[in-house]
């Protein structure tokens, strides 16, 4: 999920390292904060596979600023993972919101659709957080109020997101 939006959001533009930072934190927000202990190990590594690039430039009043750059071969490759997604970037909802957030840089209608139909499986799966043996439980199975909230705040989010997704395939022609 941190390299598919460092690559996407130098798709955009160039940024330097806190910038980017900002970018990832207030699309993934609280749930998987970045720390710069993670984030500039991922940066090394994109940069030592060909997929960015850093170019240093003077700082206005502190030290020299790093910006970093997507490569030809760094534009490939965030298309070849928006292309192909693996099945927990479509199954778990913050990594989705990432596949999502930059979806539009996968130029070809047929592949966007081909991505939206593997969420569409995905939440059209009877599921639940709980279950009597094998059997998921609906919000009003629960006695428990708590329990019961999660379901029906669950069940409304999932139903808004299938309606989206299923005019979305139909606009690109799916």
């Amino acid at each position: 999920m941190l390299e598919l939006a460092i690559l996407g959001f130098l798709y955009d533009a160039p940024l330097h390292g806190y910038e980017l930072r900002k970018r990832i934190t207030a699309l993934t927000g609280h749930v998987r904060p970045i720390a710069e202990s993670t984030l500039y190990p991922a940066i090394k590594r994109l940069e030592k596979a060909g997929l960015l690039e850093r170019a240093t430039e003077p700082g206005a009043v502190a030290a020299p600023r790093h910006v970093l750059t997507l490569t030809e071969e760094g534009r490939g490759e965030l298309r070849r993972r928006l292309a192909a997604p693996e099945q927990r970037d479509i199954t778990d909802e913050n990594r989705w919101f990432t596949v999502l957030a930059f979806l539009r840089h996968l130029e070809d209608a047929p592949a966007q659709t081909a991505v939206l139909r593997r969420r569409l499986a995905f939440l059209e799966e009877p599921a639940s957080f709980f279950y009597d043996g094998d059997r998921p439980l609906s919000a009003e199975e629960i006695d428990d109020p708590f329990r019961r909230g999660i379901l029906t705040i669950a069940r409304a989010t999932s139903r808004a997101e299938l309606t989206w997704l299923r005019e979305t395939v139909a606009s690109l022609g799916g």
